[in-house]
């Protein structure tokens, strides 16, 4: 599997379970109908896990443009492969947003309301400020890039063999993903998290494409603080984690 296909997996199976939870808890009809915050943090975590654990060992798992964007700025990925990872993370994003419909398409049917709809793919502020949104989403990115940037590999230092890495296989994403669980239960009450272009701007395209009842606008005069936002906190995380490291 190339890096490129790896990006468009990983993505894939993080949307189609992250916007597949937010279905499940704000359409109409569903098992999980109004189970609340909890229910989404915790399933958009182990999202990023599945992500994570499919894209690993062939990209890196990057799922995120603000991520390569971040990683790229600290040095730790290369800027000719920028563009191929962020190309493969929106073709990811919007092929898992489709999917999610395709899941749930009944329940889009049965759900009146064009905003909740809207809400299986992308985000919104609770409280509408675009200072103060975009001020949630750079922090929420700045501390997603920053910590990422201080996990490291398990290893033992072997005298003939130098460091051996002593990982734990697919358990290494549970890392990644407890820090998103943690990023959206202290710091996505405000904005919904976006924490990802990718995320919100792939969904919200399908969005604008697919077919709905009662549909609501796209509000693509927000849509510019999940995309922009993400990108700034994770390059003031690249810079600053090269200042502490000088």
């Amino acid at each position: 599997m190339t890096p490129f296909i790896a990006e468009i997996l990983g993505t894939f199976f993080l949307i189609l379970l992250g916007g597949g939870v937010v279905a499940n808890v704000v359409l109409e009809k569903t098992k999980s109908n109004d189970l609340g915050w909890m229910v989404i943090t915790t399933a958009w975590g182990f999202a990023v896990f599945v992500g994570v654990s499919v894209a690993g060992p062939y990209s890196g798992a990057h799922l995120n443009p603000a991520v390569s964007i971040g990683l790229a700025v600290a040095g730790k990925f290369e800027w000719t492969f920028v563009l191929e990872y962020i190309l493969a993370q929106f073709m990811g994003a919007m092929l898992g947003a489709f999917f999610v419909w395709l899941v749930y398409r009944d329940h889009f049917k049965a759900t009146e309301s064009g905003e909740l709809k809207k809400a299986v793919f992308c985000t919104s502020p609770a409280i509408r400020n675009f200072s103060s949104n975009l001020i949630s989403e750079i922090v929420g990115c700045f501390v997603l890039v920053f910590v990422v940037l201080y996990f490291t590999d398990a290893s033992v230092n072997d005298a003939d063999n130098g460091a051996i890495p002593i990982g734990l296989g697919s358990l290494g994403a549970m890392p990644v993903a407890i820090l998103v669980w943690v990023i959206g239960l202290s710091l996505g009450g405000t904005t919904g998290y976006a924490i990802n272009p990718a995320r919100d701007l792939g969904p919200r395209i399908i969005h604008a494409i697919l077919p709905f009842k009662n549909k609501v606008s796209n509000d693509w005069s927000y849509s510019w603080i999940p995309v922009v936002g993400p990108i700034i906190g994770a390059v003031l995380a690249g810079v600053f984690f090269l200042l502490l490291s000088n």
